[in-house]
């Protein structure tokens, strides 16, 4: 798996994925009472806990940063309004230009 092009997306889903297959294991092997197994249910148990935790941490600092860009491009538009309409307008008359050549 190349870890370099993942979208959010699929990254969210892969970890989703194995935190269920990880409580699925952890529910199959409840009623083994060997020690190794449930001392690997025990630390299993602890890395999902913490990987959550870690995950909500991550979360809340992409969103301040998220939220502070957006803040950021806010108060650049208002201070350079006319510059902006020509970026836009400039972005978009490229973009249109480049898929009408496309198809």
């Amino acid at each position: 798996m190349n870890t370099h092009f993942e979208t959010p997306g699929a990254l969210r889903h892969d970890s989703q994925t194995l935190a269920r297959e990880a409580k699925a294991l952890l529910e199959a092997t409840a009623q083994v009472a060997d020690d190794k197994v449930s001392e690997a249910r025990q630390r299993l148990m602890t890395a999902l806990a913490s990987a959550k935790e870690s995950a909500g941490d991550h979360y809340h600092q992409i969103e301040e940063k998220a939220l502070a860009g957006a803040r950021q491009a806010d108060s650049v538009i208002r201070s350079h309004p006319y510059e902006s309409i020509a970026v836009a307008f400039g972005f978009g008359a490229l973009l249109g230009l480049l898929l009408t050549r496309r198809n």
